[in-house]
């Protein structure tokens, strides 16, 4: 079975006059086509442009970027982003950031960009919708039907009669089989696989075959062999020195798979618990 065709784009394009209008906030705004984002070295599965036009605002660029979780990095990104897309059409861009599932830790959700250097000022503002906030009703409305696929982890929408109701929805839609692909790998992640393969009779590879789903994915995996290192360091530590302080447990939280690794080979060459905490990345690195 061939990859799924599924991206941005792919899901804007069910109903683009619809997506403009709610990204924008603008009723009378309307989607004239979708443009290739591809920007030389940068070439992306979650961003998508959007020319559109409204009698009220004029010609603009509705520029949507996905992201699974919120990301420090992103303000920067997107300000890159809005300046490229802008300077390659001519267009006023009005740029969008969908946040699919809630931060981890305390990773704040930024809606602008800004830096300042020797008194030079820089500012990028965008919009800001989180799915978990947005309630799921909105999914079924016939002129947003490419958030049908993401029903799941939308507000409210983390049921089985949800699924089933988002199922039935894309069947009459072009390349059903691979939306209702994208809808499953979204409901694993609040229904659990075995109940969304009872509902929709789909296979966990079949689910998988997305750029979204691969992704997905490996940012699972990732995150397994992060708890998976940060449990067997706790355990060496407590077997050493005792009870192990609050700021060393909130640090090795905020380690990725590569800084685990590294504590764990100090930990063996490390002859106090004060020598291993000196060890520690910073609180704030990120």
């Amino acid at each position: 079975m061939g990859k799924a065709d599924i991206s941005s784009k792919r899901l804007i394009a069910l109903a683009p006059d619809g997506w403009v209008k709610w990204v924008t906030q603008t009723p009378d705004m309307v989607a004239q086509n979708l443009l290739d984002s591809e920007f030389q070295w940068i070439s992306r599965d979650t961003d998508t442009l959007i020319k559109a036009y409204s009698p009220t605002t004029g010609e603009i660029l509705a520029l949507n970027e996905f992201q699974f979780r919120p990301d420090p990095r992103m303000p920067r990104r997107i300000r890159a982003y809005a300046g490229l897309a802008e300077e390659k059409y001519n267009i006023r861009v009005y740029p969008v950031l969908i946040n699919i599932f809630p931060p981890e830790g305390d990773t704040p959700i930024l809606d602008h960009y800004e830096s300042e250097v020797l008194g030079l000022k820089a500012r990028q503002d965008y919009r800001v919708i989180n799915l978990w906030e947005t309630d799921v009703e909105i999914a079924f409305e016939p002129n947003l039907r490419g958030l049908l696929p993401l029903a799941p982890v939308m507000k409210g929408g983390a049921s089985e009669t949800i699924l089933r109701r988002a199922s039935l929805r894309l069947q009459d839609e072009e390349r059903a089989e691979d939306l209702q692909r994208l809808l499953g790998i979204f409901a694993t992640f609040v229904l659990g696989t075995n109940l969304v393969e009872q509902v929709m009779d789909l296979e966990r590879q079949a689910l998988l075959e997305s750029p979204w789903g691969q992704a997905i994915l490996e940012q699972g995996e990732e995150r397994g062999q992060e708890k998976g290192e940060r449990r067997i360091l706790q355990r060496q530590l407590r077997r050493r020195f005792g009870e192990v302080p609050e700021l060393v447990e909130t640090t090795l939280q905020r380690l990725n798979v590569e800084q685990l690794e590294e504590l764990s080979d100090r930990l063996i060459e490390v002859t106090s618990l004060d020598e291993f905490i000196a060890a520690l990345p910073p609180l704030t690195e990120e």
